[in-house]
């Protein structure tokens, strides 16, 4: 059996999907909150063998781990703007501490989710290389907390068999409209461009930034997905990959007037496109350039071309977002 925690959220359920459409038809098991129903219609037409919610998702695990040939670890509190450390700590620290433990005992190889948001304003740039790891200074409780077990695992004497952590740069795509306000932009684009036929981006408060040119590494969650199948088989054959962080962007920045242009020319309109000031609760954490360096992976032998953020706009808005429809 294959694992994926977070199954019922954005990337969880499309890596479900991915792997149904690979032939795991039989043998995935999902772990989730399922308490919160309103993201249940994501795995609504997945073909699963077992839903476990995720407060006994470890004993089940304990019980059952002989029959597990692969976890991927995508569950974790996502939410940027959220204070708690505690929640952090439990859900995000914790938790992955458990099932990194499970693993490593049982010989299961594990990729688990990591962050862009460990590396915070880039000051030390965005190479996910081990010997930066320790000194990274993230924005938010959220990032301390996927940064804080990026350092554990790294300093663990004994490991899965194999294991990656992925450092997620912007993901967007389907199965996210349970997101609210940690939805993509381009989510949010689509949405306003029905209800009011225009768009507001933040306002630059940076005199190196324009409008709009606040620019991100922004990764179509299907190329998100791809990755992940690297792993499963490279993992799967035993080959030589090397276990640790890797990132998971396209290699290239954009900048969110070209998100928004892109995301109206999709829905067949002109870009309609003003700006407001950017959330005082967000403003001193607000990330104005990210773009993951992708040497690593394709080192490792990755080499399927990312889609385009033009490509990767349209697919999304025409054939998921006009008509919200589940991938």
């Amino acid at each position: 059996m294959i694992v994926v925690t977070g199954a019922a959220g954005f990337i969880g359920s499309c890596l479900v999907k991915h792997l149904n459409d690979l032939g795991h038809t039989k043998n995935i098991v999902v772990v989730d909150d399922f308490y919160k129903t309103k993201k249940d219609p994501n795995l609504a037409e997945k073909d699963i063998r077992e839903w476990i919610h995720r407060d006994v998702f470890m004993d089940w695990f304990e019980q059952y781990h002989s029959q597990i040939e692969f976890v991927f670890h995508l569950g974790a509190r996502t939410d940027t703007t959220e204070q708690s450390t505690a929640i952090f700590d439990e859900l995000n620290l914790n938790y992955s501490k458990d099932i990194w433990r499970i693993c490593t005992e049982n010989k299961i190889p594990l990729v688990y989710a990591s962050s862009a948001a460990t590396y915070g304003l880039g000051e030390l740039g965005y190479k996910d290389s081990h010997s930066v790891v320790e000194k990274l200074k993230p924005l938010n409780p959220y990032g301390v907390s996927k940064n804080d077990f990026d350092i554990w695992a790294l300093e663990q004497k004994t490991m899965p068999p194999n294991w990656a952590g992925l450092k997620f740069f912007n993901v967007y795509g389907p199965n996210e409209y349970h997101k609210g306000r940690m939805a993509s932009v381009i989510f949010h684009t689509a949405r306003q461009i029905k209800s009011t036929g225009g768009m507001k981006l933040f306002r630059s408060h940076k005199k190196a930034y324009k409008n709009g040119e606040q620019k991100r590494d922004f990764v179509y969650v299907k190329d998100v997905v791809s990755v992940c199948e690297f792993f499963y088989k490279k993992f799967q054959k035993k080959s030589k990959v090397e276990n640790g962080l890797y990132n998971l962007g396209t290699g290239t920045a954009r900048t969110f007037y070209d998100l928004a242009k892109n995301t109206f020319l999709s829905m067949d309109k002109e870009p309609n496109i003003s700006f407001i000031d950017t959330p005082k609760d967000i403003r001193k954490t607000y990330q104005y350039f990210t773009e993951a360096d992708m040497t690593k992976l394709k080192k490792a032998g990755y080499k399927k071309k990312f889609y385009s953020l033009e490509k990767g706009i349209e697919d999304y808005v025409k054939n998921y977002l006009i008509g919200e429809r589940i991938w």
